[in-house]
């Protein structure tokens, strides 16, 4: 893999579950933990996203901050590049046939 290709889309098919109950409006919380990253949580109306789908949707720009919370979270929005990945993901998914989506959900 080359430096300049991009990280692998952790678990395809929860990324995109993540991305679509994301909508245009609905934040992720990242309500952080120590200094070194441990104990960082990530939540979605209410329930947790997996770290790594966090931190991918983080380091490729498709989220971005938007603001704290009263109680000091911050909240990570989806970005114009996040919308379109999010618009191309849709896509993708609605593209594949029925073996398909079940390989998907299976094996990732």
């Amino acid at each position: 893999m080359s430096s300049n290709s991009p990280p692998a889309i952790p678990n395809r098919l929860e990324t995109l579950r993540v991305l679509r109950l994301m909508g245009d409006y609905e934040p992720i919380l990242m309500l952080t933990g120590s200094d070194d990253g441990y104990g960082t949580r990530w939540t979605l109306s209410g329930q947790q996203v997996q770290p790594a789908i966090a931190r991918y949707l983080m380091e490729t720009g498709y989220v971005s901050e938007t603001g704290k919370t009263e109680f000091g979270a911050r909240k990570l929005a989806l970005s114009a590049d996040g919308k379109r990945f999010r618009d191309n993901g849709v896509r993708w998914w609605d593209s594949l046939s029925l073996f398909e989506k079940l390989r998907v959900t299976l094996f990732g």
